[in-house]
């Protein structure tokens, strides 16, 4: 397998071709870091909300839209699947890296996590990456700032002017699109937490609805979690057989049926506080290979209904 940073490198590539078309902007710092704006000063869209998914998963899962229905209301969902899953999601996809420095704090997501590879997930899939550039995707509502690209530039082992960041607020639409594309990811790292070897995931396809754009962000963080705890769907292909499959979906948890900004809020919004269990889809097929298909979990409309003000 191919670099993963050498992948979404190329993907950052076209971003920066193709800004005007998808309405993000480009940006070089001081310190010669990449800043691609995703949705800060520029509005960008649906389209680059997928290409921002595709980013985080090193260009190895397709990322497509297609309509559906919340509570009876057209709605616009994010499908993605990828033959990859472990690489393309956990080693890429998750958002695994809190930046923080003395100016910026954010949460990193994509293929610069590999070259760092100190999370469980890299043992577990026995990858890591090697690369002169890094990329990675960084949610908040604040720019990123030089300190922050030097500090994924020393944790990574690359020139500051070999990284790319890839800015994106969560109240966006850019943001709700990519987040979207998170059901299949949470699935994954689910099995994976639970024991299962995230190897024997041979494929997935995970869906969400878009959630719509809200006006702050710890609104736009909550909602856009109901739209994947309440509305999330996936199917996935497994190679052996697991006693666990019915809690990789959020119905097995507690706070099932409570909206995401009440869970937030309990915690005053420290989210190393929530139940990892909360983070998982609503519903899911996992295939056994020669073996049994296994159907758990189920969507709650009404409150999804709620959560995005239909």
């Amino acid at each position: 397998m191919d670099s993963l940073n050498r992948n979404a490198l190329e993907l950052a590539d076209e971003a920066l071709d193709f800004a005007e078309e998808l309405d993000i902007g480009a940006r070089e710092l001081d310190n010669g870091a990449t800043v691609l704006d995703f949705g800060h000063e520029f509005d960008g869209g649906v389209e680059a909300g997928l290409l921002l998914a595709e980013m985080q998963t090193a260009g190895l899962a397709t990322v497509q839209t297609r309509m559906d229905e919340v509570a009876g209301a057209p709605f616009q969902h994010v499908e993605l699947t990828s033959d990859h899953p472990a690489l393309a999601l956990l080693c890429s996809q998750k958002a695994g890296w809190e930046v923080a420095t003395d100016d910026f704090e954010g949460l990193g997501s994509g293929p610069a996590r590999a070259l760092v590879a100190e999370e469980d997930e890299f043992a577990r899939v026995g990858y890591e990456d090697v690369s002169d550039f890094a990329v990675l995707a960084v949610e908040s509502d604040d720019y990123p700032t030089e300190a922050a690209a030097e500090q994924v530039a020393d944790l990574t082992g690359v020139e500051t002017s070999s990284v790319f960041l890839a800015a994106v607020p969560t109240a966006c639409l850019a943001g709700s699109v990519s987040i979207a594309s998170r059901a299949a990811e949470m699935t994954v790292f689910r099995l994976s937490e639970l024991g299962y070897d995230p190897l024997n995931v041979v494929s997935i396809t995970g869906s969400a609805p878009v959630a719509p754009v809200a006006g702050d962000e710890e609104t736009a963080i909550a909602r856009t979690n109901d739209a994947l705890a309440y509305g999330g769907e996936v199917h996935v292909t497994v190679r052996e057989e697991f006693d666990r499959f019915d809690e990789i979906v959020s119905t097995a948890n507690d706070e099932y049926g409570t909206h995401f900004a009440d869970i937030f809020e309990s915690v005053d919004w420290d989210f190393y506080e929530v139940e990892e269990g909360v983070f998982a889809p609503a519903r899911a097929t996992v295939d056994v290979i020669g073996g049994d298909t296994y159907v758990v979990g189920e969507r709650d409309e009404e409150l999804l209904a709620e959560s995005f003000g239909i």
